[in-house]
């Protein structure tokens, strides 16, 4: 796969802040996945239909799955803990741990207590960001926001989501869909005298007219989407935070190096990249060994372009998602993370 340019840090145009304050970056990036997996094939044998099928409506081959007694909020704190020591940030010193889920263990508590308690945070305040699919995208703005007001230093944010504990495996227009993944990212104070690792500013948007086209009732507990009605519109909604978000850090697309978009469904994927003009080498698309793991989506894309040489220091990078709500949102950072 051909590498992104990234121009010289001296020669780009600066990234607008996200607050004329202090700015807030992202430090390092962990995940943590299930080993378990289940297949296309094995769907395909359960539905009467062909591997095929299924992979040109979803572009999905496997999905990780998490074990029947496996606990979100042990690998939750296994993705913050990874996440912490690439950083080189101790938990004690954490202000904040913020969890973006929709699947938490229990109705309550809330996963990201549980979590500071396991890592051994014990001075930050803890909560869970419940926005679906936008839920990471949320958690960024809001722990972004209390570090440029100076409420907060330092920041852990998870993505965690076990889908496939709401997956209704009757359902062959939905059940291939989902995964189970978790994902974290450290937040502090930009330090390198720059933009380097800068978060810019995040768009957020939301229309409950939709509500009802990704829903899961507490009597039931099973996914239910309108699967055209969410191609349409998270197509559409997408493509305009994509321009809005790029606008708002004083960018254009041909200045973003990486666009990491909610993995949905790969021909949600492709089809913005299309409507957009990207090149494909651009845009992150991980979705066909991991599956749609919701709020994990984001944080995992990027630990995957990490891994595989596009995501380096100074690369500009376009993230955005959409879910149920209707929920969307889209945001631009330059990354710093961390050595190794």
């Amino acid at each position: 796969m051909p590498e992104p340019v990234v121009a010289p840090v001296s020669a780009r145009r600066p990234l607008a802040p996200g607050h004329v304050g202090r700015t807030a970056a992202v430090l390092s990036v962990a995940a943590e996945l299930p080993e378990g997996r289940l297949t296309t094939s094995e769907l395909a044998e359960r539905f009467g239909l062909t591997e095929e099928w299924i992979m040109s409506r979803t572009g999905i081959r496997e999905r990780r799955r998490a074990g029947e007694h496996e606990r979100l909020s042990d690998y939750a704190t296994r993705a913050g803990g990874a996440a912490l020591a690439r950083a080189g940030v101790p938990a004690a010193e954490l202000d904040l741990v913020i969890v973006a889920t929709m699947t938490q263990d229990e109705l309550t508590p809330n996963t990201a207590p549980i979590v500071a308690h396991a890592l051994g945070a014990r001075r930050a305040g803890a909560f869970d960001v419940g926005a679906a699919c936008t839920a990471f995208l949320t958690g960024l703005a809001v722990g972004a926001s209390q570090i440029e007001s100076g409420r907060a230093d330092l920041v852990l944010l998870i993505g965690a989501d076990f889908v496939t504990r709401i997956t209704d495996y009757e359902d062959r227009r939905s059940a291939p869909l989902f995964a189970d993944g978790t994902g974290a990212v450290v937040l502090g104070v930009e330090a390198h005298g720059g933009d380097r690792g800068a978060i810019g500013p995040i768009v957020l948007g939301a229309d409950g007219a939709h509500a009802d086209s990704i829903i899961a009732t507490h009597e039931e507990r099973k996914l239910r989407l309108d699967g055209p009605e969410v191609f349409r519109n998270a197509v559409a909604r997408m493509r305009e935070v994509t321009e809005e978000a790029v606008a708002a850090a004083g960018l254009e697309l041909d200045d973003i190096d990486l666009f990491v978009y909610h993995q949905a469904n790969a021909r949600i994927t492709k089809a913005l990249g299309e409507r957009l003009g990207l090149p494909t080498e651009r845009v992150v698309d991980c979705i066909e060994t991991l599956g749609n793991s919701s709020a994990a989506t984001l944080p995992v894309a990027l630990a995957v372009a990490e891994q595989d040489g596009r995501l380096r220091a100074g690369t500009r990078v376009l993230l955005s998602a959409f879910g149920a709500g209707f929920t969307w949102g889209g945001g631009v950072i330059e990354w710093g993370g961390c050595d190794g």
